[in-house]
C-alpha cells in the first residue's frame, strides 16, 4: 500500500467532522486564536495580524458559546487533532449566524474550510430549518469577502462598528475598523 505524503492534502475520508463538547474548548481557543492572529496566522490566509494584534477569543467566551442553547460548534479533525471550526447560533425562527469559521494556517487553501462550510450549512437546515445564514466580515478583508461571496453570500451594505475597546476581541492596529454584514439563503 503506497503512503500518503505529507505534504499532500489531507484526503476528505481522513476528516471526521462532529459537534464540539466542552472538552474541546481548549482546542478550539488554540485553534482560532493561531488563525486569525499573531505570527502562526500569516501561514494561512485568513490572518489579521496586519489589522489586529492580541487574542480573538479565549476559554470563557468558547465555553459559554458551547453551553448556550442555540448555539453550535463544529469541528473537522484528522488523526485525533481539531484541524478546522465553525460557531453556529441561531438568531431567530429563519436565521443563523456563522461565526469563527477557521482551518489550523499550514492546512488552508485545501477545500477544508469549503467542506465545513457545507456540513454547517447542511446541518442549519436539517437541525435548524433555517432559511438565511448571516456572517460579519471586517471591510478591509476584501479577499475574505470574495470567498464568501463564491460561497453564496451577498454583501447587504449593513455596517457595525468593531468593539474597539473590548480588548477580549483583539485590539486594532488601524483605526476606524468596521464589519460588513454579509448574508445567504440557504
Amino acid at each position: 500500500m503506497k503512503r500518503e505524503s505529507a505534504d499532500k492534502p489531507p484526503l476528505v475520508s481522513d476528516l471526521i467532522l462532529r459537534s464540539a463538547d466542552a472538552s474541546d474548548v481548549d482546542a478550539i481557543v488554540a485553534l482560532v486564536n493561531a488563525a486569525y492572529r499573531g505570527d502562526s496566522s500569516r501561514a494561512g490566509w485568513t490572518t489579521e495580524a496586519d489589522i489586529l494584534g492580541g487574542q480573538r477569543t479565549d476559554a470563557e467566551e468558547i465555553a459559554q458559546l458551547i453551553a448556550e442553547a442555540g448555539s453550535e460548534f463544529l469541528l473537522c479533525q484528522r488523526a485525533g487533532e481539531t484541524v478546522g471550526s465553525v460557531h453556529l447560533l441561531r438568531q431567530d425562527a429563519h436565521t443563523a449566524y456563522l461565526g469563527m469559521l477557521v482551518i489550523k494556517p499550514g492546512l488552508q487553501g485545501q477545500g477544508l474550510g469549503s467542506r465545513l462550510m457545507d456540513k454547517a450549512e447542511r446541518f442549519l437546515k436539517k437541525n435548524w430549518g433555517v432559511s438565511c445564514l448571516q456572517m460579519q466580515v471586517i471591510t478591509l478583508r476584501q479577499e475574505l469577502i470574495a470567498f464568501y461571496e463564491r460561497r453564496g453570500f451577498k454583501r447587504t451594505d449593513e455596517f457595525k462598528p468593531f468593539p474597539e475597546n473590548e480588548p477580549r476581541f483583539g485590539l486594532p492596529k488601524v483605526p476606524g475598523l468596521k464589519f460588513e454584514v454579509l448574508k445567504k439563503s440557504l
